[in-house]
């Protein structure tokens, strides 16, 4: 490594005028990484007190911040010019960047966590046991994700954080699909989160943002919905059971979860407490009966499990990101993806909207 200085003919304290000093650790024939994996470079700055930087590629800012945190979508040979100006001047430096080519999967690779909320093929898909753990479910979970399975969240609330080998590139357009088993009056919407790996250490442990799909800024959505589901201390003898499992939410309402006489199986988690609690955005449901037909619409964009995979409704746009506050954020790509199911609702004899997961298609692979 070499590091290479830009400065004045005088130091600033001789001269008060002179342009700020520039330091980049270069790496003889410049900095090298692959497509889709984050570039940090990390210059130093004489001054940091009132002082703009900027990193541009042939002539258009990529980042306003002095530290460069950048991902490629496609191989090649890139020059970097990074500008600092202050009221004593300017100062410039240009790095190439070699950017490799490399192959990779297009869909999950990782499951972090896995904690749904009772339903009815919970315990089923994936499979469970009263031996499992949250561990060896995540493992469950992680192999049906990545073998081609699909896995169910169950109720309002239950959730799974998945990741990749790569980072999903915001481009222009469409960026993603989180894939479920949705069809034109079976949705069962999922409300999606993303985030990337800001610290580097290749955990989903950063600043989540939520998809704002269309449901997002109705009235009827409610942010930081929380709901608490107990388990039953027997199973229930009938198998069509309406007050099965009992929730309670944080809006004063209570209720329970139903039993049919389809699925048999215990409906909640085997490995979880006596008690826990879910939370996330709430959405109101489209779920109604016509004519003795339960159908559930889907909404009109923005969410897993909601149009069918082969739709372009439901794919995704990295750029419909907000943060905590719902301000609209503008990020270059996303490494986690959080999805839990955004109903609470059942439909009659079929049972409750449950969002399920089967996959992910990464739309610049």
């Amino acid at each position: 490594m070499f590091a290479v200085g830009l400065a004045a003919g005088c130091s600033k304290d001789d001269n008060p005028e002179t342009a700020p000093d520039i330091t980049i650790n270069e790496p003889p024939g410049g900095f090298v990484t692959d497509k889709m994996k984050w570039l940090r470079i990390q210059p130093e700055v004489s001054e940091t007190d009132g002082v703009a930087c900027q990193w541009s590629l042939d002539g258009k800012e990529i980042s306003g911040e002095k530290d460069l945190f950048h991902v490629f979508a496609e191989a090649g040979r890139y020059s970097l010019k990074f500008t600092v100006t202050s009221e004593t001047g300017e100062s410039s430096r240009t790095v190439a960047v070699t950017v490799n080519d490399k192959a990779y999967t297009n869909g999950i690779t990782k499951v972090y966590e896995y904690v749904p909320a009772p339903g009815q093929f919970i315990n089923t898909l994936p499979q469970a046991t009263a031996a499992d753990t949250p561990e060896t479910m995540r493992q469950k979970a992680e192999a049906a994700l990545t073998g081609g399975s699909m896995i169910c969240l169950g109720g309002f609330g239950g959730y799974v954080v998945f990741g990749f080998d790569h980072t999903v590139v915001n481009t222009a357009g469409n960026d993603f699909i989180v894939l479920g088993n949705a069809n034109t009056s079976g949705a069962e919407p999922g409300v999606i989160m993303v985030s990337f790996d800001a610290n580097g250490n290749g955990l989903p442990d950063d600043e989540w943002f939520e998809i704002a799909g269309s449901e997002y800024h109705k009235p009827t959505t409610l942010k930081n919905y929380e709901i608490t589901y107990h388990k039953p201390e027997t199973e229930p003898e009938n198998p069509n059971d309406p007050n099965y499992i009992r929730w309670m939410d944080n809006q004063g309402q209570s209720g329970f979860l139903s039993k049919n006489q389809y699925n048999t199986q215990t409906y909640y988690p085997l490995w979880m407490g006596q008690s826990y609690t879910l939370k996330g955005t709430f959405m109101e449901a489209t779920v109604n009966n016509q004519s003795g037909i339960w159908v559930s619409p889907p909404y009109d964009w923005g969410y897993a499990d909601n149009h069918p995979n082969s739709d372009e409704k439901a794919q995704i746009d990295i750029d419909w990101a907000v943060d905590k506050d719902g301000a609209s954020v503008k990020l270059k790509g996303v490494d986690f993806v959080r999805v839990h199911t955004g109903n609470r609702a059942e439909s009659g004899w079929l049972g409750e909207i449950s969002t399920e997961v089967s996959g992910f298609t990464d739309l610049n692979l």
